[in-house]
């Protein structure tokens, strides 16, 4: 919908203005992780995951009923905007809340598993957006009415499943963890301040976090405008090409989670780091030259099985870095900065490159990000050997 919204002729441009526009709601990131890791740590992350929730909820109905461009001029870039930042918040406070969740309310043995349901869910969700996309271009609407007005209705259907979801998480029993710490953490200084006496995790939340989120941001929200704009896939097969590569991701998450509590952490890591380093140039550069819809998935799928070695564990291993007491914040500032700065920028750098005609730099851009965390992989030790969480 970004003709909607952004005035001109050329597509890739107003493709990058929506990037951009994406971009900006992930500034506002690490403001959210600071607020909501405060109430996560302070008040209880069920607290927080409810508020959270509730937060996307009005962002999304925001989003929903938006002017366009053609009825407001200027102002509705700027709705669009305000709606960005109010997810972006919550997004912010989302992740740190619940992968100190998961990982507080799993068995020992089982932390791997159990925290790989973080991404099950979250790429679930993009899934089920992608297949209500499915039915509404294919048996409901006519491609000019998605373009002009359906496409609201994924963001109404959302908006309602983040009340259902604001409901649910309210009868959530608080974790044993934060249950022992509650009268010393209500008493405690500010959790951000308390953040500062770690300041080797927080680097490292960072820096095992920028090559997992530029990739995942690249095969998820930069990947079906790649397929439209480059591959030159219709929108049908976009869709099913995307949706069908989601559906293989999600399914892979609790399998390499599961291996993570078998073998460790670090294994998987490297080697989605050494995949990553190795493979991206000529995967991308294969897929860019794929010539039907079935061969772009099996290179979408063999993505995937790289990435999933990040997207899988990296819950759980920022949360077995930190005490209870700062835990929520922990995982939730650091990771929000790196999004911030590398993972939300992914498609605007990848779209700006298309735009001067070096599309494939974007591919060594990548590349050097992945290459950049195996470092921080090589040099940290397995944090299911060395987990805060059993320290307590």
């Amino acid at each position: 919908f970004a003709h909607l919204f952004f005035p001109g002729d050329d597509p890739v441009v107003q493709q990058l203005n929506a990037a951009v526009l994406f971009a900006l709601g992930f500034v506002v990131r690490p403001l959210g992780a600071m607020i909501f890791g405060q109430i996560a740590d302070r008040r209880g992350r069920r607290t927080a995951l409810t508020l959270s929730v509730a937060l996307m909820c009005f962002g999304s109905l925001v989003i929903a009923i938006a002017p366009t461009y053609a009825t407001a001029g200027a102002l509705a870039p700027a709705v669009l905007l305000a709606a960005r930042i109010l997810q972006g918040l919550s997004l912010g406070g989302e992740y740190g809340a619940s992968a100190t969740y998961l990982s507080e309310v799993a068995h020992p043995r089982y932390r791997g598993f159990f925290s790989s349901f973080q991404y099950v869910t979250l790429i679930g969700g993009q899934l089920c957006a992608l297949l209500v996309l499915l039915v509404l271009q294919q048996f409901v609407l006519t491609r000019e009415q998605l373009l002009e007005w359906g496409w609201r209705i994924p963001f109404v259907i959302g908006a309602l499943l983040a009340v259902v979801a604001a409901l649910m998480r309210r009868n959530l029993h608080e974790t044993e963890f934060f249950e022992k710490a509650r009268p010393a953490n209500e008493k405690a200084r500010s959790s951000l301040r308390a953040l500062l006496e770690h300041p080797r995790e927080a680097a490292l939340v960072v820096g095992l976090t920028l090559g997992g989120t530029v990739a995942f941001y690249t095969y998820t929200t930069y990947m079906q405008k790649y397929l439209k704009l480059t591959v030159k896939l219709s929108d049908v097969e976009t869709t099913l090409v995307t949706a069908g590569s989601l559906l293989f991701a999600m399914l892979l998450q609790p399998i390499y989670g599961a291996l993570s509590d078998v073998v460790g952490r670090r294994p998987l890591l490297v080697g989605f780091g050494v995949a990553g380093t190795v493979l991206t140039v000529p995967l991308l550069t294969a897929l860019q030259s794929a010539s039907t819809p079935w061969h772009a998935f099996l290179f979408l799928t063999f993505a995937w099985v790289i990435v999933s070695g990040y997207t899988s564990i990296n819950a759980i291993v920022k949360a077995e870095l930190f005490p209870t007491h700062v835990r929520a914040t922990g995982v939730a500032v650091p990771y929000a900065i790196a999004v911030s700065l590398f993972g939300g920028s992914a498609e605007s750098v990848a779209l700006w490159f298309k735009s001067i005609g070096r599309e494939s730099w974007f591919y060594y851009y990548l590349t050097a990000c992945i290459a950049t965390s195996l470092v921080v992989y090589l040099c940290m030790r397995d944090t299911r050997d060395h987990s805060a969480l059993d320290r307590q």
